[in-house]
C-alpha cells in the first residue's frame, strides 16, 4: 500500500512539473531570416497572421499606439507601429506570473533557459555593453546587455539568477531609466 501511494505522489509531481516548466516554441520561423534574426519591417498584420493569434491594440500613458500578441506558448510579443501599421521594432516577455521556457526566439535565444554566460559567448563579436540592474528595476540584481545587431539594437534583460527574462529589438538605444 505504502508502494502505491509513493509511485501515486511520483507520478503526480512529474505530471505538475511538466506543466508548470513546459518549454514552449515561439513559431516564429516565417518572422526570421535565416540567420535567425527578426526580419524588419513588419506590418502588424503579418505579424498576427504569422502567429496565428489576434492582435491587441493599446495606447500607453503617453498616448502612443502599441499592438501586442499572446502566443499560444504564452510567449508576449508588443511593439509600437505607425500610421501604416508596420512595424519597426519589437520586444518579448513572458507574463511575471508564469514561468515557462520558450525557446525559438531571434538569435536561437530561449527565455527563461538562455543564460547571461551562453548570451555572451553567443554575442562575442559584436560590441557588448553589459550593466548590473538596479533594485528598481524589473529584475532587480540581474544583467542588461545590449549590442548592435545588424540594423537594429539588441537589449537582452536576465533576472538574478542569469536566465533571460526579456528581448527587446529597437531602431535606437532605450534609455535604461524607462526600465
Amino acid at each position: 500500500m505504502m508502494k502505491i501511494k509513493a509511485f501515486t505522489l511520483t507520478i503526480s509531481l512529474f505530471l505538475f512539473a511538466a506543466t508548470t516548466f513546459a518549454q514552449n516554441k515561439a513559431e516564429l520561423k516565417s518572422l526570421l531570416n535565416k540567420n535567425r534574426e527578426f526580419i524588419f519591417p513588419q506590418t502588424v498584420d503579418k505579424i498576427a497572421q504569422a502567429l496565428n493569434v489576434k492582435t491587441v491594440f493599446y495606447e500607453d500613458a503617453n498616448d502612443e499606439k502599441y499592438a501586442k500578441w499572446i502566443t499560444k506558448s504564452g510567449l508576449e510579443l508588443y511593439s509600437n507601429y505607425q500610421a501604416d501599421k508596420s512595424v519597426n521594432e519589437i520586444f518579448f516577455d513572458i507574463p511575471e506570473d508564469k514561468f515557462l521556457v520558450v525557446e525559438g526566439l531571434p538569435f536561437d535565444l530561449a527565455i527563461n533557459k538562455t543564460t547571461l554566460k551562453e548570451a555572451l559567448l553567443k554575442f562575442s563579436r559584436h560590441d557588448v555593453k553589459k550593466e548590473r540592474l538596479d533594485a528598481g528595476s524589473s529584475f532587480p540584481d540581474g544583467t542588461r546587455l545590449t549590442m548592435k545587431t545588424g540594423t537594429h539594437f539588441t537589449t537582452l534583460l536576465f533576472d538574478n539568477k542569469n536566465l533571460l527574462k526579456f528581448m527587446g529589438l529597437t531602431t535606437s538605444l532605450i534609455d535604461p531609466a524607462a526600465n
